[in-house]
């Protein structure tokens, strides 16, 4: 069962490194402190040791993650003891005004990027799951779904979009109705491979889950006449078993998608490689791409080499990154400060 969600000689040797003795499995479903986890013995109910709410030594776990548990009292039940090193994760700000990351997937090999044709697509939002998942450290996948509800002429627009912003990225137009690109979808997850789909709510997800699955698992309802939206249903994220080899994650809609800074920003540059090489060809290293002579910036823009909305939205991204890894660093200092003086009082207490 394993070898069918992506275990391999890697996370064999994680494994045996940490404790031989203890059952391995992944992730499939999280509510709150409980956890579903697919072993080679079935599909075991999970918590976390007491203590760690005390003294975390290990990663808070996900969807995807790959865990060691030790049997519980009862019938498949267990305590979660590890969660194995991940390969990659993606993440995004917690809704809401605290700042705080929350994990969305773990050990995802591909992110499918799903909006609809219809009224859904959105180029900055794109941008935003562009970013995470380069920071993720997968490979997205943009998948244009509902696409026998549009003509030619609306494709074109929509290549020319994604083209601008997408450079290099693969993106397919989809149907579940006429079964456009399904193929391809199921061909980028073979066997050992893992991926996520991520969207807002009513772009199909969980219609192009039943599609790949061959049957109806995921519950769906039909599109809504005021929006053309599909009618949410997706409630939690889920770790699904493909027939043809790989596993799905489906995820809920989200209704906001705030970045979450990583160190160096990757996913950032990444996605904006052309904005940062222009800078770097402005006769200045300090330019402000305001009145400086020989802007590299200043001078895409006039000519149209660079447009005035992606560059606007390239200055309004990495402000909200720089505010979200200023608020982090006040957050850790201020965690420290706190842990600092519980030990001084402990110590007190003892003398």
């Amino acid at each position: 069962m394993l070898e069918k969600l992506g275990w391999n000689t890697r996370l064999e040797a994680l494994k045996n490194r940490k404790n031989k003795e203890l059952f391995a499995g992944r992730v499939s479903t999280q509510n709150r402190d409980l956890f579903k986890v697919i072993t080679d013995e079935g599909e075991w109910l999970c918590n976390l040791p007491g203590t760690y709410y005390y003294e975390a030594t290990f990663d808070f776990p996900a969807v995807g993650d790959w865990i060691l548990l030790a049997p519980q009292e009862g019938e498949h039940r267990g305590v979660i003891q590890n969660v194995l090193k991940r390969t990659s994760v993606f993440k995004r700000k917690a809704a809401g005004n605290e700042t705080k990351e929350q994990v969305i997937a773990a050990n995802i090999d591909i992110a499918f990027l799903v909006m609809s044709c219809n009224k859904d697509f959105n180029v900055k939002r794109l941008e935003r799951y562009l970013i995470a998942t380069w920071d993720s450290g997968a490979k997205p996948i943009i998948l244009l779904t509902k696409a026998d509800l549009i003509d030619d002429n609306k494709r074109i627009d929509l290549e020319i979009k994604v083209s601008e912003i997408a450079v290099g990225v693969p993106y397919y137009f989809v149907s579940n109705n006429t079964g456009e690109n399904l193929s391809k979808v199921q061909g980028a997850l073979s066997p050992n491979l893992s991926g996520v789909l991520l969207g807002s709510s009513g772009v199909g997800k969980s219609t192009l889950v039943n599609t790949l699955l061959g049957l109806e698992k995921m519950t769906v309802n039909g599109i809504r006449e005021d929006d053309s939206k599909g009618k949410h249903t997706t409630t939690h994220r889920e770790l699904i078993i493909l027939p043809k080899g790989g596993v799905i994650i489906d995820t809920p809609g989200m209704r906001e998608f705030q970045l979450w800074s990583e160190e160096g920003n990757q996913g950032f540059s990444e996605n904006f490689q052309d904005v940062q090489e222009l800078i770097s060809q402005c006769k200045f290293n300090d330019c402000q791409h305001d009145s400086e002579p020989g802007c590299a910036v200043k001078e895409a823009l006039s000519n149209g080499g660079l447009s005035q909305e992606r560059y606007e939205q390239y200055l309004k991204l990495q402000k909200e990154l720089a505010y979200i890894e200023r608020k982090e660093n006040e957050n850790l200092r201020r965690l420290e400060k706190e842990k600092w003086k519980k030990l001084t009082m402990q110590t007190r207490r003892k003398y």
